[in-house]
């Protein structure tokens, strides 16, 4: 969430602690959201703390317009209005705009985060293949077993002692654990 005074901030976060307001009922529709004037009976009936709080943060009206990509709304815009009144078409489709274009800037950031985490996954994932391939060959070649034996060994052992086996591989490989050795995983 983001606002452009500490005021705005607020009323954004009441919305949020209340469950209510022009936000989130437009972030549930996926509508505009018009109330031309909090101290209204509709804004008092539909948002009666959000109302109160706008009215103690000295905005008068309220445009919750839909952050959107096709079907799914993924946020919200509020601007709010220190006078009572409607938008005019004008400044709708500017802020409608304004809502676009940070929807663009939302989306972008949510395929950014979503591709580091699937390259922090797969480095892990491969740094984890390499040390148990590692770990694989320590009793393979200190107690003559087969690749085959030596992996279903450490994954035995972890799995008896519900530890991931990368973590019983990296303690094999630092230490030359011995998986018939009690201490190992004490270390």
């Amino acid at each position: 969430m983001a606002a452009s005074s500490e005021r705005a901030r607020s009323l954004e976060l009441s919305q949020l602690r209340y469950a209510q307001g022009p936000c989130l009922d437009c972030l549930g529709g996926g509508e505009v959201v018009h109330c031309p004037d909090r101290y209204g009976a509709e804004a008092r009936r539909s948002w009666p703390r959000f109302a109160q709080r706008a009215r103690g943060h000295g905005f008068a009206a309220v445009s919750a317009l839909p952050l959107r990509v096709r079907e799914e709304v993924v946020g919200a815009l509020d601007l709010f209005h220190e006078a009572p009144g409607d938008l005019h078409a004008e400044t709708v489709a500017l802020g409608q705009a304004l809502a676009d274009m940070a929807t663009i800037g939302l989306l972008h950031e949510r395929a950014v985060r979503a591709e580091r985490l699937l390259a922090e996954q797969l480095r892990s994932a491969l740094t984890s293949r390499v040390v148990i391939e590692q770990a694989k060959g320590v009793p393979a070649e200190r107690d003559g077993w087969a690749m085959d034996e030596a992996f279903a060994r450490l994954r035995g052992h972890a799995r008896d002692h519900n530890r991931r086996l990368a973590e019983v591989a990296r303690e094999v490989v630092s230490y030359g654990g011995d998986l018939d050795d009690p201490s190992l995983g004490r270390r």
